[in-house]
C-alpha cells in the first residue's frame, strides 16, 4: 500500500463521479412531468454526487496527489450513445431513466472493485464504502422504477 496506488485509485473513482455528473445534466426535464415524486430523489443524487467529488479531491490532496478532475473515456462515449438513441427513441423518458439506472450500476461496479483493491490506504476504504452505499441506495430507486417498464 501507497499513497500513489491510493491517489490512482480515488482519481478513478473521481472521473466515475464527474461522469455521473455530466449525465445528470442529459435527464430531460420532462422526464419529472411524468414521475415528479422522483425528482426530490434525482436533486438528492446530483446533490450527493457533488458532496462525493469534493470528499475524493480532499483525500487525493491530502495524499499527496493531483486531483485528475475529468471524465473519463468510456464515459464520455456513453453519453454520446445516450445522445444518438434518444435522437431515436419515441419515448425519452422512460430511455433517459433507463440511462440513469444504466451509470448507477456502472458507479456501483467502479467502487465495487476499488474496495476489492488491496493498494488502498486504510483511511479512504471507509470514504470508498459510504460513498458506495449512497450509489446503491440511488440505483434502487430507479431500478425499480425500470422495472415497471
Amino acid at each position: 500500500m501507497n499513497n500513489e496506488s491510493t491517489v490512482s485509485v480515488l482519481n478513478d473513482l473521481l472521473n466515475i463521479t464527474n461522469d455521473r455528473i455530466a449525465g445528470f445534466s442529459k435527464v430531460e426535464e420532462k422526464v419529472w412531468t411524468t414521475h415528479s415524486s422522483l425528482k426530490a430523489d434525482y436533486d438528492r443524487m446530483v446533490s450527493q454526487s457533488q458532496v462525493m467529488k469534493t470528499e475524493l479531491i480532499n483525500l487525493i490532496r491530502e495524499l499527496g496527489g493531483n486531483p485528475d478532475d475529468t471524465t473519463s473515456t468510456a464515459g464520455a462515449l456513453h453519453r454520446t450513445w445516450i445522445d444518438i438513441k434518444n435522437s431515436f427513441s419515441g419515448d425519452k423518458k422512460e430511455s433517459t431513466l433507463e440511462n440513469v439506472v444504466f451509470g448507477e450500476k456502472a458507479a456501483i461496479n467502479a467502487y465495487e472493485k476499488a474496495l476489492e483493491n488491496d493498494d488502498l490506504l486504510p483511511g479512504t476504504r471507509q470514504t470508498i464504502s459510504d460513498q458506495l452505499h449512497h450509489l446503491k441506495s440511488s440505483y434502487q430507486k430507479f431500478e425499480n422504477l425500470e422495472e415497471m417498464y
